[in-house]
């Protein structure tokens, strides 16, 4: 009887040290697949973040370029709006020197199809002393 309950619980011993064995046989082998997976995944995010990293660099760099470039369209339109505000300021006085100049270059051309213009300063002067 003892030797058959030694028997029995070597028996048993051995049948659970192989499922022992087995259980952690398999826990080894989900373990490096879980590793393995995990190892692909960490390899994936780090590639993914390395492509987000240069497409945020891009990104910045072409904001930087947009801006400056804002800023010289900017300063061009400040120097257009500074530019028509001078011709606005000084359209009449524009005019009329345009319009002087226009008769002075009639008379110019009076005169030198013969036109004397002598006699009419005389007689200007004259009724202005008068």
């Amino acid at each position: 009887l003892l030797i058959k309950d030694l028997d029995k619980e070597m028996t048993e011993a051995e049948t659970q040290e192989k499922d022992s064995q087995a259980d952690y046989e398999e826990l080894m082998a989900d373990s490096a697949s879980k590793r393995a997976a995990d190892s692909q995944s960490l390899t994936e995010k780090e590639s993914a973040k390395a492509d987000t990293e240069a497409a945020l660099e891009k990104h910045t760099e072409d904001k930087a370029s947009a801006n400056k470039e804002l800023g010289a369209t900017l300063q061009y339109i400040q120097s257009l709006h500074a530019e028509c505000d001078w011709l606005l300021q000084y359209h009449e006085v524009r005019k009329e020197a345009r319009d002087s100049e226009i008769d002075a270059l009639g008379k110019a051309k009076a005169v030198l199809s013969g036109a004397d213009f002598s006699l009419l300063q005389r007689a200007r002067s004259l009724r202005g002393s008068l």
